[in-house]
């Protein structure tokens, strides 16, 4: 790991400007810089940079940041790979935590194998261009294909000759153990303790990771050396560094692209992706034959929301692989289907047109997923009864896992009317579907609530347990807790602001409002506004209280946001904003803490991310000037700002809370469910108790000049 005097020296050193300028032509306007925008095609110059504030930003597409995000989302790195990145610019050497010796061992252990697999990548390409046998079994083999030899050198294509044991021994000749030769799968080991090439007498297609290095190989057998031979293709096995439901074929020649087009073609095998790659379509991967699993979902889901799968005639392997689609559908991606031609499958396809040819027939043959579902099955149920009940439930179920309402909504009005069914029938069925879903997810969610309260319980009792001999300090007047005064609003509770570190609590907010559409309530617009003022402000003082030793005491904008949600037992909706509260309390007394700082350069890129959109918000890196009379600043109306924003909002997620309560309430699946009923009226008789404690709080309230 990185410590944190590394990252904030790399911060320090990288200038917007520098790195922002290797990748975009800049050009001077006013105090910023603008240039087109790399993250989409830009006919105009939308980019901005501000030097002066280190931020950069599209006022079209929205992308942007300090010169981390950016580097992270030009370059696709995770945050410690972009800050090596710039580290390495810079000429910062990286001070690495020290790992304990099984972290060391497990590292050295990684390492080993992916040199292995690199020796293995040289190996196999150098056979292909120099060995007799590449040249007249190998290359001839990618002739054939067609691929061309750039294409054959970029995605770093080879061979292994027929001897088995060819590799193994040029290998060992070297100096690289048997061990890792064994653990990557590049061989394995016989009876009689020989060692074998795992990939005699094939043609050679690496898998890379997200960075580039190889993390395992494919390799096809070709015609002479089928003779006893049942398997086509043969892959790595799964090793310390190889898990194949994390793997997609292509991606690090892939990934760029699919950020440039917003869309992403999901095809079948290696063979697919080479050739649309030379017919000039980078923008696609390759499940390798298998259905996408969660991990290569979410490594799409990185680069776009936008994904079209590219199928064959092939009427069985469609019906087989569709199955998987869901998950994609319930990661909220947009799903389209493109049918090639009978005796097409992506390769042949991409042979025979070039990238204009290619993408013009996608763009007229491709139909939502949903829609192409519908069409295919309904060939296979004709007026089948229970065929057509057996289909109208397998689309039902691929609509309820879609997080979008209205698309949900479209979608059951489009099934409505290709099924010939009331549309009543099937939003019955979709609500039946998703309320189950909900509970599964709330049981799942609460079962995992109680193990981490249970988790961070121990570990605080391991914490505070008194060592012998110990002896606890006696109460002095300096630590008690401070009270506010009757005019102000906070709640009384303020024992998190006596100058002693909080831990969090851990996330067990449950709320009966949907997470879906928040964006569009009332409550979540001031959740925004509140989270901004605690980025942005977080560690100043906003007002000060009177502890019972008469004593004055600065309350800052962390801890009076804290304190006001806790007395009425409220929270924020979305817990990535909780989170952020949660280390904002946490931290707010660690020495030098700024809220701004903190959370700009945080390691989880989520966080960091929102922070520099809501910090840039307040720049406006704006590409006009003004000149505006002189008016009072945030930090001049700090606590005007900040209690009008937490009275908003507490009032807002209160109401939309009871009302969803009484939603839950008319449900006749909580009718019938006495335990989970009373849940509910209780739930329901402490909001509304806590509604009408503060509009007597509102009602009584002096507001302080």
């Amino acid at each position: 790991m990185i410590d944190q005097g590394t990252i904030d020296r790399i911060l320090d050193a990288a200038q917007i400007y520098d790195v922002v300028s290797d990748f975009v032509t800049l050009k001077k306007r006013g105090v910023n810089f603008v240039g087109l925008c790399p993250f989409h095609d830009d006919k105009t110059p939308s980019f901005y940079v501000s030097p002066a504030k280190g931020l950069c930003k599209c006022f079209a597409c929205g992308k942007g940041g300090t010169a981390v995000h950016f580097i992270m989302e030009h370059e696709q790195m995770s945050y410690p790979e972009a800050l090596r990145y710039l580290a390495k610019k810079y000429g910062i050497e990286i001070q690495e935590k020290e790992l304990s010796n099984e972290q060391k061992q497990a590292q050295s252990e990684r390492e080993s194998m992916f040199i292995v697999n690199q020796f293995a990548r040289d190996y196999f390409q150098h056979t292909l261009r120099n060995h007799a046998e590449g040249r007249s079994v190998g290359m001839a083999y990618f002739r054939s294909r067609g691929f061309r030899d750039d294409i054959i050198e970029k995605f770093q294509l080879g061979y292994c000759t027929e001897g088995r044991d060819a590799m193994a021994k040029e290998a060992l000749q070297k100096g690289y153990k048997k061990e890792y030769l064994l653990k990557t799968g590049l061989c394995y080991e016989t009876d009689d303790h020989q060692l074998r090439d795992r990939f005699w007498g094939r043609v050679i297609f690496p898998v890379h990771t997200l960075s580039g290095k190889v993390v395992a190989f494919g390799g096809r057998v070709l015609a002479s050396a089928t003779k006893g031979v049942k398997v086509k293709y043969v892959n790595s096995p799964e090793s310390e560094i190889y898990h194949k439901s994390n793997e997609l074929y292509g991606i690090y020649f892939a990934k760029q692209a699919i950020v440039k087009q917003d869309r992403c073609f999901l095809v079948e095998g290696y063979t697919d992706v080479i050739s649309m790659h030379q017919s000039g379509i980078e923008n696609v991967v390759a499940s390798s034959g298998t259905a996408l699993t969660p991990g290569q979902i979410k490594m799409i889901h990185r680069f776009t929301n936008n994904m079209t799968v590219l199928y064959d005639g092939d009427a069985a392997g469609i019906k087989a692989s569709i199955r998987g689609i869901d998950m994609l559908l319930e990661e909220g991606m947009n799903i389209k289907v493109c049918l090639l031609p009978d005796g097409d499958d992506p390769d042949s396809f991409a042979r025979k047109h070039n990238a204009a040819g290619f993408r013009a027939f996608i763009e007229e043959h491709e139909t939502d997923f949903i829609r192409f579902k519908t069409n295919l099955l309904l060939e296979d149920a004709g007026r089948d009864p229970i065929k057509r009940a057996e289909l109208i439930s397998g689309l039902m179920q691929s609509i309820s896992v879609i997080p979008e309402a209205i698309v949900r909504d479209v979608y059951i009005k489009e099934c409505a009317q290709l099924l010939h069914v009331e549309d009543k029938l099937l939003v019955n069925e979709v609500a039946k579907r998703r309320e189950k879903q909900a509970e599964a997810k709330a049981e799942q969610a609460e079962r995992d609530r109680q193990r981490q309260a249970r988790q961070a319980q121990m570990q605080a009792q391991q914490a505070h347990a008194p060592q012998e001999g110990d002896v606890p300090p006696p109460p002095t007047e300096g630590n008690l807790p401070p009270t506010l005064p009757d005019d102000v609003l906070p709640p009384p509770d303020m024992e998190a602001v006596s100058g002693n570190e909080i831990l969090p609590p851990p996330d067990s907010y449950i709320s009966y409002i949907p997470q879906e559409e928040k964006e569009g309530r009332e409550f979540y617009q001031y959740e925004q506004h509140i989270l901004q003022m605690l980025v942005r402000y977080g560690e100043m003082e906003m007002c000060t209280v009177t502890n019972e030793a008469g004593e004055k005491v600065p309350v800052t904008v962390i801890e009076y946001i804290e304190n006001d949600l806790r007395q009425d037992e409220l929270s924020f909706h979305n817990p990535l904003h909780r989170q952020i509260l949660a280390e904002a309390v946490t931290h707010l007394h660690d020495a030098g803490f700024r809220a701004e700082h903190y959370f700009a350069t945080h390691p989880d890129p989520n966080i960091s991310r929102l922070s520099v959109e809501l910090i840039s918000d307040r720049y406006q890196l704006s590409r006009y000037h003004t000149k505006t009379q002189k008016i009072a600043t945030d930090e001049e109306r700090l606590y005007e700002m900040v209690t009008q924003l937490m009275i908003s909002f507490k009032y807002a997620i209160v109401g939309e809370e009871l009302k969803h309560l009484l939603q839950a309430l008319q449900n006749p699946a909580t009718n019938q469910d006495a335990e989970k009923c009373n849940e509910v009226m209780k739930r329901y008789s402490e909001l509304r108790e806590v509604q009408n404690i503060m509009a007597k709080h509102l009602g009584d309230r002096v507001v302080l000049r």
